[in-house]
Order: C-alpha cells, then structure tokens, then sequence
C-alpha cells in the first residue's frame, strides 16, 4: 500500500509499505478518507526554529535512553522517515470477530492516541494516559508515538476497535471532519463543558500559536451562547476567520490594560505572554486552559494574580476519545460548522504539496 512519510521538514514522499493486517479479535481496518494536518503537524514540516531546539531538549530529558539510542535526536525533533498523520475520518473495511460497535462500510472518527478503553485512567476518561500501551502511543508520530502507521495511508490497524471508532451520525459531511479527532476536540474541552456549566460565560481566547484550536474554541463557544467572545491573534487571516465563525470581539493584540474580566479563557497562543495575558484575564473562580505546548522552563506564569483570583488552570493533553462523542451533537445541530476554520481541502495525491501550505487548518480527502 501507499503511506505518506515524513523524509523531514519540507520534505514528505510517498513510498510503498506492507498493508496492516488485523492481529487479534477486537481490531479492525481503517480506511483513511478525510486527514487533518494537526497544529503540531505544522511545526514539524516547517521545522520552526524555537520548536526544534526546545522540543529536542524535551525529548532529551524526558523519553528512554533506548529512543534516543535509536537515533532520533542527531538531526531534528522528529527523525524520518516515518509515516505521517493522526488526525482522521475514514470507513471501516474488516473487523475481527470479537467487534460489534462497527462493521465495514461504518464510517468513523479513530482517536489519534491508542487507548484500550478497560485501564483505570480510560475509565477515567483520561484516555490519553492508557496504561493498557506504551506511554504516548499514537499515529503518525513515528517511534515517539510508538510506529502505529500514519493516516495518510491506504490502511490504519485500529487495536481497540470498539473503544477507539465513533461512528459518525447521518447528515456529517465527513469529508469536512478530518480534524475530529484532534485539533477539534481540543478547542472543545477548552470551552464546551465550562460552558455547560455556566451557560452565557465570557469567553477570551489568545491564539496565534495552536492555529486552529484557537479558532475551533471561538467557534464552539460562539455556538453554545457565550455571552461574549474575544479572540486575539496578530494574523490577519485567522482574525477574519474568527468573524466569519461569529465572534463579536477580534483584536490584533491584546488590551494595553488587562483586567479579570473573562469566565473562561484559552491560552492558544504557545508563548509565554500570550499565557500571561490569558490567566491574567480570567475572573476570580473562573477557568483558563492552555493548549499551548512549552518545551522549556516557562518564567511568566502570573501565581501572585492566579493567588488573589482563586481560578483554576488546566493544562496538558486533550483526551481524544470521549471529546469525540461530545462535540458531535453541536456540529451536528449545524451551529458550529468546521469546515468554516479550513483554508484548504486537498487531494489525496497532492498530499505531499498540500500539507506544506501556510493555511490554518489544511485537510486532504479522497473518495471511499
């Protein structure tokens, strides 16, 4: 089969590797026919000269020796070839005798993290923790994720097919969901369940670092009532995306002046003012999650102003598997449309060109 691998940065090619079959009575087999570019996808092919350094130093201190034995630090962050992608739709086409939430022709969300769905943390929910794999097991990440394969492929083994496969509802569009299991559900658990708390919550949003996270969390909470929203990011591209998703306030920067005004803000920037700002502008009790990745030491966390306001600070992974399910019905009432974060949908065998172009949010299709 043909597989999508990341020679590395600027540089992806198609080559030939051996289809995955099913290993045991609870897999299946995937057929990928809608895939994101994840945020984080972007950095690696463009080989964004802070990341490398920061993120070498990261692996470097925090992964086993044996990684990095296998040469994985002597070039860059992410040492090809491997194959590419994570963020996926696609149709089931076999399942093992043991599967009985899917069967071929299903068409599917895959949870970009591998997760068993019976270890304590995924019963937790905290999927992106299984304990039933290797710590960090995910597509298209090569031996830091563990070697699943990637999206960007004829065929995807799925272990856990029962707990990893969303089916999706009737009436989607899944050509326009590639980014489900990913960049979506992180803006979603930045917002939708603070929002399902406080119904009407303001929300601020700092993006400019995780490009479409940012926007996905404006849009969501655009779409569940927040009683104001603001996005703030430098680019003049994705401010005009935020307004095309409905959101009222769009600055370039943030006020000169900031003050604790916000029940809910997301840092999406990934540096260290933009953090600042975001926890600084949360009100007493409020909630301030940071999907943006540090890599080094950062100096500017506010404590003294997040000590007199009392809020609370989430930082980490998105859990991918249980966010798909509660994201769906709103994309699916059509009040929070996806497809509108998108800036280009590429063919299949233009993969390789595509997913180097600049937009927020690219997605590369092909038909079933």
């Amino acid at each position: 089969m043909r597989s999508l691998t990341f020679l590395r940065p600027g540089r992806l090619e198609w080559r030939e590797t051996a289809a995955p079959r099913l290993r045991g009575p609870g897999e299946a087999l995937v057929r990928p026919i809608s895939v994101a570019r994840c945020d984080l996808d972007r950095a690696v092919l463009y080989g964004e000269a802070p990341f490398r350094g920061a993120f070498l130093h990261f692996l470097r201190n925090h992964l086993p020796p044996a990684v990095g034995q296998r040469g994985l630090f002597r070039n860059a962050p992410f040492k090809g070839p491997y194959a590419f992608g994570h963020e996926f739709v696609g149709i089931v086409t076999e399942v093992g005798d043991q599967v009985r939430a899917v069967q071929p022709g299903t068409v599917v969300g895959c949870s970009f993290q591998i997760c068993c769905g019976t270890c304590p943390f995924c019963r937790e929910g905290l999927t992106g923790n299984c304990t039933g794999v290797p710590a960090r097991s995910m597509y298209g990440f090569g031996d830091l994720g563990g070697d699943w394969g990637g999206a960007l492929s004829d065929s995807v083994r799925v272990p856990f097919a029962d707990f990893m496969l969303v089916p999706l509802p009737d009436g989607l569009d899944p050509l326009a969901l590639g980014s489900l299991p990913d960049n979506i559900v992180d803006g979603w658990r930045t917002v939708g369940p603070w929002l399902l708390e406080r119904p009407g919550a303001s929300v601020l949003v700092m993006g400019g670092g995780a490009l479409s996270v940012g926007l996905y969390a404006a849009g969501i909470a655009v779409a569940m009532g927040a009683s104001a929203v603001t996005y703030v990011d430098a680019d003049p591209g994705r401010r005009e995306i935020a307004r095309r998703l409905g959101v009222g306030d769009v600055l370039a920067e943030p006020p000169s002046r900031v003050r604790p005004d916000y029940d809910v803000t997301v840092e999406a920037s990934a540096n260290e003012p933009g953090l600042s700002v975001a926890i600084r502008s949360t009100r007493p009790g409020g909630v301030c999650t940071s999907v943006g990745i540090y890599y080094q030491t950062t100096t500017r966390m506010p404590l003294l102003a997040m000590y007199g306001t009392g809020i609370t600070f989430v930082h980490g992974r998105v859990n991918s598997r249980p966010c798909m399910h509660d994201v769906l019905p709103i994309i699916q009432s059509g009040r929070f449309q996806p497809a509108m974060v998108t800036g280009l949908t590429a063919d299949w065998d233009d993969a390789a060109e595509a997913l180097l172009d600049p937009a927020a949010k690219v997605i590369v299709t092909r038909s079933g």
